[in-house]
């Protein structure tokens, strides 16, 4: 059940905008700040802006619902039993870190520099609460108010994509921060739309779960900051490649009106 109506759409713009607002003071964080000495994954300050998706859907869904909105938003967050078949759970914890295997075998084949990893896997079961703790924070708002009116009125496959697109722009500046080159920006950038639109398939065959939505975003993170080491070596063009080539698959098979049709079934 969405949690915003058809006959809402023409708040999405003011929610976009009141999360770009809200993450301005992160931004100049940003610059006037740099990263501690000893912290080995390269994260800067305006990350802490992962909130404003959540805290811009709870302002508007305030605003016009008061507080039965907030409470049937925060309800469906954790409803588990969206998640009629449980195989979505596999495919919400493990096609991202599949997916960022296949990049690294591929960086081995073709020669590219891979250290030998340092990562202690202690470090990265810490990683998974806190990227689970920041992706709640991003979508409920980018699923739980933004996404299904975008595809009430576009389809899945162009709300996705549109959505990418706004999720990669509120992260540019962050992308810009982590001092990679202009060529990783630009890659780390495009590989935001594949991978929205894979979160969307998970979401749309989870009966519309944003705890599945959740735990894929998490291990987005988690992945690349287990890439060797603490993803100092991740490559975004290789990545991005293979995060479009599954997309293209889950369109082809699933339908790009909804993403839910598979035609093999």
């Amino acid at each position: 059940m969405p949690i915003i109506s058809s006959a809402d759409k023409s708040e999405l713009p003011k929610f976009f905008l009141l999360i770009f607002v809200l993450s301005i003071p992160f931004w100049l964080v940003d610059v006037l700040t740099q990263l501690p000495k000893g912290i080995p994954i390269n994260l800067p300050a305006s990350s802490l802006m992962a909130f404003n998706p959540l805290i811009a859907a709870l302002i508007l869904t305030y605003r016009y619902k008061k507080s039965a909105g907030i409470k049937d938003l925060v309800k469906t967050v954790f409803d588990h039993k969206r998640i009629k078949r449980k195989r979505w759970y596999v495919l919400a914890i493990l096609l991202m870190p599949a997916m960022l295997f296949l990049s690294y075998w591929v960086m081995y084949l073709v020669g590219l520099p891979l250290p030998p990893s340092n990562i202690l896997l202690l470090f990265v079961l810490m990683l998974f609460p806190v990227f689970f703790i920041t992706a709640f924070g991003e979508e409920v708002g980018w699923l739980g108010y933004a996404i299904d009116p975008m595809q009430d009125r576009w389809g899945a496959l162009y709300a996705s994509m549109i959505l990418g697109i706004v999720w990669a722009l509120w992260h540019l500046w962050g992308y810009i921060q982590t001092n990679n080159g202009l060529e990783w920006v630009i890659w780390q950038f495009l590989g935001s739309i594949p991978l929205r639109i894979l979160i969307v398939w998970v979401y749309n065959n989870t009966g519309k779960s944003i705890l599945a939505g959740i735990l894929f975003h998490a291990m987005i993170n988690v992945s690349e900051f287990s890439f060797p080491n603490y993803g100092s070596h991740y490559d975004p063009f290789i990545s991005t490649i293979i995060f479009a080539s599954a997309a293209a698959i889950v369109v082809f098979l699933w339908g790009p009106k909804t993403l839910t049709r598979y035609r093999c079934a």
